[in-house]
């Protein structure tokens, strides 16, 4: 299977912009099988407590996971702009400090979550019925990490230079892989919690050294060499800002989320539970919306590289309105059927968790379309050299997040004070990033 590239500085926008973020939507589905998996076969055959423990671990887990990705993410960002320039000698050069960089962090950030794992949890005001669980799925899961740093790494020279099928392919094997050894371990050999950790992160080794020898093997233009790990000073200053704070945005991104974990936990492990099977069916749902902005960002990267301003405004008018038609059938289908949604994770004996959740996605559901302009704007002010921006609007929309959380939970309405300060969030960050956009534009045209 050969790879290809795909030059989106020209031609039509909306055909090209939808083929190339299909494979990312698809590839994120899958990626997100991995904890869902887990959470479904140990929901139905270990029991609430261990679903709960997976749910509130995955928390945990998408915190780390998304200090490597953004910092992928934010490198991707220059390769673009050399691919759209047509340099694929400082392209390499990119790769190879980047390369050593962002690995050198991954294996701290290993370090750490290994030592202090169990503060974390206290932190998280983890139940008791469900920290033994936890702890358990944890202590296997991070060993993990260096491997999620090695598909994302990857993933991201490969769709910065047009190319979103190749990581597509790699976790689709992964994906199929992780659901057999889930059922195999946890239900035929009974390894429980344990046994869903072992076969997610053989699934994950397998996706991140699969891509990286293909890459390495079969794309000429991705293939860097040690001289090419030297850093270079403007280059790497270039690449660590980008990088640093795609990272901090994106995981400050998934900390409001760890947060909100925490208020959820102080009530109990039905509606932790309820919680862990809403936030998988959520985040599933708005995830062709999040890889459409994902999408765009490269769309708008590698036409600053080559100089292309009016194709880049013109994109964002197209972008907006296939945002808001993804929005609001997305929309539509999760608020009329919530509860058939709820069921693919917790038993359908289980009404009182059901409606709990169902509650959750209702109030969610009926905002997707906010979400879906907040990941254009992210993608956006990251492909315009802007990242401090997107910082900004995730720190408006989850600072807001958790302060309403933690304020409306203490009314009579308990948790679901929690699920209405999400789209409060969203609202708000979104009417930020137009005044940001709106000022960023005139001050670059002066």
């Amino acid at each position: 299977m050969a790879t290809t590239t795909r030059d989106l500085t020209t031609g039509g926008i909306a055909g090209p912009i939808l083929a190339f973020s299909i494979p990312l939507i698809l590839g994120n589905m899958l990626q997100t099988l991995y904890n869902a998996a887990d959470s479904i076969i140990v929901g139905r055959f270990v029991g609430a407590e261990a679903l709960a423990a997976v749910g509130s671990a995955y928390s945990l887990m998408t915190f780390l996971t998304s200090l490597m990705i953004g910092l992928s993410m934010g490198a991707g960002i220059v390769f673009s702009y050399l691919f759209g320039e047509g340099n694929q000698e400082k392209l390499r050069k990119a790769l190879g400090i980047s390369f050593m960089s962002i690995g050198i962090i991954s294996l701290v950030i290993t370090a750490i979550a290994l030592i202090f794992q169990h503060p974390i949890m206290r932190l998280m005001q983890v139940p008791q019925d469900v920290y033994e669980d936890m702890a358990e799925y944890l202590k296997v899961i991070f060993i993990g990490l260096p491997a999620l740093f090695l598909y994302n790494f990857y993933a991201a020279a490969e769709r910065a230079v047009g190319n979103s099928r190749t990581p597509l392919l790699f976790m689709a094997v992964s994906a199929i892989m992780n659901v057999i050894l889930d059922l195999y371990f946890v239900i035929s050999l009974d390894w429980g919690v344990w046994g869903a950790a072992v076969a997610t992160i053989i699934s994950q080794w397998v996706a991140g050294i699969g891509i990286a020898v293909f890459s390495i093997s079969r794309h000429q233009m991705l293939r860097f060499s040690l001289k090419d790990m030297v850093p270079e000073k403007s280059l790497f200053s270039e690449l660590l800002s980008l990088s640093v704070l795609t990272s901090m945005q994106q995981s400050i991104m998934n900390l409001g989320i760890l947060c909100v974990q925490g208020i959820v936990n102080s009530f109990g492990s039905g509606v932790m539970a309820a919680f862990a099977a809403g936030v998988k069916i959520d985040s599933i749902a708005y995830m062709p919306l999040q890889e459409f902005g994902n999408a765009f960002s490269t769309f708008v990267s590698q036409n600053g590289g080559a100089g292309k301003t009016e194709r880049i405004r013109e994109g964002m008018r197209v972008a907006f309105m296939l945002a808001t038609l993804f929005g609001l059938i997305i929309s539509i289908i999760v608020f009329i059927i919530p509860g058939p949604l709820m069921t693919i994770f917790i038993d359908p004996g289980e009404t009182e968790l059901i409606a709990i959740g169902s509650e959750y996605l209702r109030i969610e559901g009926a905002f997707y379309i906010l979400i879906g302009y907040l990941f254009l704007f992210y993608g956006i002010f990251r492909a315009l050299k802007a990242p401090a921006i997107s910082l900004v609007l995730t720190i408006i929309s989850l600072g807001l997040r958790v302060l309403l959380a933690a304020l409306l939970s203490r009314l009579p309405m308990g948790e679901t004070g929690i699920w209405m300060s999400i789209p409060i969030g969203w609202a708000l960050a979104d009417a930020a990033g137009i005044i940001f956009y709106k000022t960023l534009k005139k001050r670059r045209a002066s």
